[in-house]
């Protein structure tokens, strides 16, 4: 069994979308509406899907709410590729927890992507 995909609630739907693509290299797959849903891409198939929040899934998303209840993390295959893509969110103005460091056995930092969303950015040895 594998993971298929996530579905976040948030806002601004197209603007999260551009975050996730310049910054993660995630490829949009489908974009439904105007703003209504996105579907973005792993290169290893896993699908993100940035909707906005329903009722029947409780009507508010971490932007309404005011807190973090998740977060997602991107593991990469070196080191300095979080160094790497650190600048790039700092070169961007994105919110950031600081630089990265040492941390549970491996290099890593975390950002708040649009909609509230906790992102965690790591390398681990092998």
């Amino acid at each position: 069994m594998r993971l298929n995909h996530l579905d976040f609630h948030v806002p601004d739907i197209a603007g999260t979308a551009d975050f996730f693509i310049r910054h993660f290299g995630l490829k949009l797959k489908d974009m439904r509406s105007n703003n209504g849903l996105a579907i973005l891409e792993d290169d290893a198939g896993l699908e993100i899907v940035l909707s906005h929040a329903i009722a029947k899934f409780g009507t508010a998303d971490q932007v309404e709410i005011g807190r973090q209840t998740y977060h997602i993390g991107f593991i990469l295959p070196k080191r300095a590729d979080v160094d790497t893509v650190h600048a790039g969110l700092v070169a961007a103005g994105a919110v950031l927890s600081g630089p990265p460091a040492a941390m549970r056995g491996g290099w890593l930092f975390y950002c708040t992507a649009p909609g509230n969303i906790l992102v965690e950015v790591g390398w681990r040895p092998g």
